[in-house]
């Protein structure tokens, strides 16, 4: 399949869709011409939560994580930019104040509602671009969407897109350890959203890898703080690389959504 026409950085760098915040800035006709050219259009929706992430980052950080990967990609990729789901399955967090939650069917719901109403105006394509870990439900989603039918929903980034990312950035602490509020999500807010970030967070590690009865048991047993992770480690330069190395991962992703509907792919 020939390139879509409008797929490098430079061509979506300045659309409103990656310069107006979280909401996205598109008019009805940017979406009309960014899918111009593709075998199937593809939106994409990032997923978040509303959660206590320590004393140092916001209950909004899985939220702008996820706009920020989304509008990443959006600057990148010839996509339909959607706003954010802002709270997700954060049940294991409902001992601190503030944490919010919406049940597991609430979210399957949602989510895919939001892609019938796509597909009735032309847009085949979802990628669910997830910044909790605790939306599990998300890849039942995607299975259920694609069984029988094709590659019409992926959910990114995956394990190993968080893997080679941390490797790229340079981030020290492993997916384990990194669990929560840690040298990723800090990082990734310190360069994107640095005023969001308290300080304090060079004094508030903490490791707890042995978390087997995290579902049952919830954070409160394995961290008082609600850190589990190494913030000390975390800079905005890592959060430019993890998020730079997240949009090249996202490349993949974009083929087999788009290629499933062309003959010739």
């Amino acid at each position: 399949m020939e390139k879509p026409k409008g797929t490098s950085a430079d061509d979506f760098s300045t659309s409103p869709a990656v310069t107006a915040g979280v909401l996205p800035g598109d008019t009805t006709e940017d979406v009309r011409r960014r899918g111009e050219g593709l075998a199937r259009q593809v939106a994409v929706l990032p997923v978040g939560s509303f959660e206590q992430h320590g004393p140092c980052l916001p209950l909004a950080t899985d939220t702008l994580v996820a706009c920020a990967i989304a509008r990443a990609i959006a600057a990148r990729y010839p996509v339909h930019l959607l706003p954010p789901v802002t709270i997700g399955c954060s049940h294991e967090h409902a001992d601190w104040p503030g944490t919010v939650s919406i049940s597991s069917v609430t979210l399957h719901a949602v989510v895919r509602d939001i892609a019938h109403s796509l597909r009735r105006s032309g847009v085949e394509a979802l990628v669910l671009v997830n910044g909790h870990g605790g939306n599990y439900v998300l890849g039942n989603v995607v299975q259920e969407s694609t069984a029988g039918t094709g590659p019409d929903m992926a959910l990114f980034p995956a394990a190993e897109d968080w893997d080679s990312a941390r490797e790229r950035a340079g981030v020290s602490t492993s997916l384990l350890t990194d669990m929560h509020a840690g040298e990723i999500e800090t990082s990734l807010l310190l360069h994107c959203h640095p005023e969001m970030v308290r300080g304090g967070y060079e004094t508030t590690d903490f490791v707890a890898d042995d978390r087997r009865h995290l579902l049952t048991a919830g954070m409160a047993a394995y961290t008082e703080s609600g850190v589990i992770g190494r913030p000390s480690l975390a800079s905005a330069e890592k959060g430019e690389r993890l998020l730079a190395a997240l949009t090249d991962s996202f490349g993949p992703y974009f083929d087999l959504v788009t290629r499933a509907a062309d003959p010739t792919a």
